[in-house]
Order: C-alpha cells, then sequence, then structure tokens
C-alpha cells in the first residue's frame, strides 16, 4: 500500500470516528441549538409566514422580508414591525413546536420537512403546523397525537441532525 492510499485510510477512519463522537453527542447539540425548519432551500423559517399573525390575527398570514428578525439559525418574516417586535420579546410563544416540522409527522416519529403554513392549529396556547389541512385537523382531534409529538420530538430531532451532520461530512470530504 502506498503512502498517499497508507494517509487517505487514516483520515477516513477519523472522519468517520468524528462523526461517531458527533453522533453520541446528538441530544446534547439538538438541546443547545434548537432545529428550525427552513423547507429544502433557503434559511426561512415557515415559507415566509409570520407566526405572531397565527395568535393576533387568527389565521396564516405571509409575511415580508421587509420585517424580518434572524432567531434560531433562521430568518422570520412577519407581516408589520409590531408583530417582529412582540415576536423578539418572546419568541417561544409565537415559534412553532417542533421547530415548525410538520407536527402530525412527528405523532409518529417521522421527519416531514414539507409543511403548509395554512395547516395549522393552536392547541393549549401552542403553534403547530401540519403538511396539509387533514392531518392539521386529526392532530387537533386526537389529543394522543400532541402527547405522541412531545414523546417523540427528542428522537426525531436526533434523526435530523444525525442527517445534518452526514450530509456537511459528505459535502465536506467531497472538497
Amino acid at each position: 500500500m502506498t503512502y498517499e492510499k497508507r494517509i487517505r485510510r487514516i483520515a477516513s477512519a477519523a472522519l468517520w470516528a468524528g462523526l461517531g463522537i458527533a453522533i453520541f453527542f446528538v441530544p446534547i447539540a439538538a438541546a443547545e441549538d434548537p432545529l428550525v425548519n427552513t423547507g429544502y432551500f433557503g434559511d426561512v423559517a415557515i415559507k415566509g409566514y409570520d407566526p405572531v399573525a397565527y395568535f393576533t390575527q387568527n389565521e396564516a398570514v405571509q409575511g415580508s422580508a421587509k420585517f424580518s428578525h434572524h432567531w434560531l439559525g433562521a430568518t422570520w418574516h412577519f407581516a408589520s414591525a409590531r408583530n417582529r417586535e412582540m415576536f423578539m420579546h418572546d419568541p417561544a410563544k409565537y415559534a412553532p413546536q417542533y421547530g415548525g416540522y410538520c407536527a402530525d409527522g412527528v405523532s409518529l416519529g417521522t421527519v416531514t420537512t414539507n409543511i403548509d403554513p395554512k395547516a395549522w392549529r393552536i392547541i393549549e396556547g401552542k403553534l403547530y403546523i401540519s403538511y396539509d389541512p387533514g392531518a392539521a385537523e386529526g392532530f387537533e382531534k386526537n389529543t394522543a397525537k400532541v402527547i405522541n409529538s412531545q414523546k417523540h420530538w427528542a428522537d426525531v430531532q436526533h434523526t435530523l441532525v444525525t442527517e445534518k451532520l452526514q450530509k456537511d461530512w459528505r459535502q465536506n470530504s467531497a472538497n
């Protein structure tokens, strides 16, 4: 085996070991850096919809980049400066549960990135977004789904962080 091949094998083993260690610490990383669903491209949370409007106007309202705020690694859009200020004052009050991932999917222990911001419910003062109106209705009607989503969220976070680490590793190793 050539010296170059040996170095590549050692580097590859080190990368895999690092990934293994990182995966071991995923729950810690997830707890410190909550995941926000920004879809498949970009960094805008809940497809640019205003999270405050769900509470204040009882409807899904498209936000504007003009009234934006960066929080938890994502850009949040708002319909007004007032809504942005309300969010900035207490973001946890207005942000969707489970980082804006489909609440119905989380209740099943799965990750559903594609959401419909018009498929939402506020249950016990918390915003839940789903992938379609039927899922949102089912989530609201079946109280076990809320309980199950709370039970499964840690595992779903683990999956999301693991996938991100693997994606980052593949991108870095290709460079």
